[in-house]
């Protein structure tokens, strides 16, 4: 597959630096005269931009597609004067979009990206027109605990912090290949600890589930077969709460769903985007 990189760059929005990589094909419009629709990847909580390249290179065959470096990670604003809770972190989706005046958009988020998203869109982002949740968390206060463990993501942050190699990252990602391996030594130790640490609990403080009857574009729900973090008991309620809402399931995936089967995860968009991805 011909690359489809074509830069990084910075914006400020809501206040911060917010760093972010473009993939996409301008100078090739998908059909004669119209431009690519953009396409907004939320990544998960410790899932720097350049780690979600492989699947932005894929997308950038069909869509303008933008890869955020979440603050508190990557290369975007970090430090502790920052706040880093749900409501702020969901303004600086808005204010991303916003600031690069992008229209028409796909947002999609993974995991607390979705969580992300999500709350943007309740909080009135604009020029959205499609919603794609990846397997979000569903936990909240009086659900059940999000399936993973805190010191997973705190302990892997500290050996990279003081230089990790890919055997050591073997050890908490035991099925990703040698290449995924690497990019997350090399780019871990940018994701800053008590943003981690404020996301993860707000992950069991915070119930996402109010945000979704007020939406009103179309949304596709994809969850991991072997995930564990959406079960049917779960589709069933947000099926309930947003009736339009379409469900599909990569059902040979965990949590990490395009390392773990990337084929199936882009078949999981079935036609949701307009393109087969």
């Amino acid at each position: 597959m011909t690359s489809t990189y074509l830069y990084g760059a910075n914006v400020q929005a809501n206040g911060i630096r917010q760093h972010y990589l473009r993939y996409g094909a301008p100078s090739q419009p998908s059909s004669v005269g119209a431009a690519r629709q953009p396409l907004v990847i939320i990544p998960g909580i410790t899932s720097p931009a350049i780690t979600w390249g492989f699947v932005a290179q894929r997308f950038g065959q069909h869509f303008d597609t933008y890869v955020l470096d979440v603050r508190g990670r990557g290369l975007s604003s970090s430090g502790a004067e920052l706040d880093y809770d749900t409501d702020t972190c969901a303004e600086d989706i808005k204010a991303f979009i916003d600031a690069l005046g992008l229209e028409d958009v796909i947002l999609a988020g993974h995991s607390m990206g979705a969580r992300f998203a999500l709350r943007a869109m309740s909080r009135g982002a604009g020029n959205v027109s499609k919603l794609v949740l990846i397997d979000p968390p569903v936990s909240g206060p009086g659900r059940r605990e999000y399936p993973s463990r805190l010191p997973w993501y705190v302990d892997s942050i500290r050996d990279c912090t003081h230089g990790a190699d890919i055997e050591t990252m073997r050890g908490y990602c035991a099925s990703w290949s040698d290449d995924q391996l690497q990019l997350r030594a090399e780019w871990l130790h940018t994701c800053y600890t008590p943003a981690i640490v404020q996301a993860f609990e707000e992950f069991h403080t915070v119930d996402i589930h109010q945000d979704i009857p007020g939406i009103q574009i179309p949304t596709l729900l994809m969850c991991a077969g072997k995930g564990g973090v959406i079960q049917t008991q779960d589709k069933e309620e947000l099926q309930r709460l947003l009736p339009s809402i379409r469900i599909t399931t990569a059902e040979n995936a965990g949590h990490m769903i395009p390392w773990d089967d990337y084929e199936g995860f882009f078949a999981a968009f079935e036609d949701f985007l307009g393109h087969a991805p």
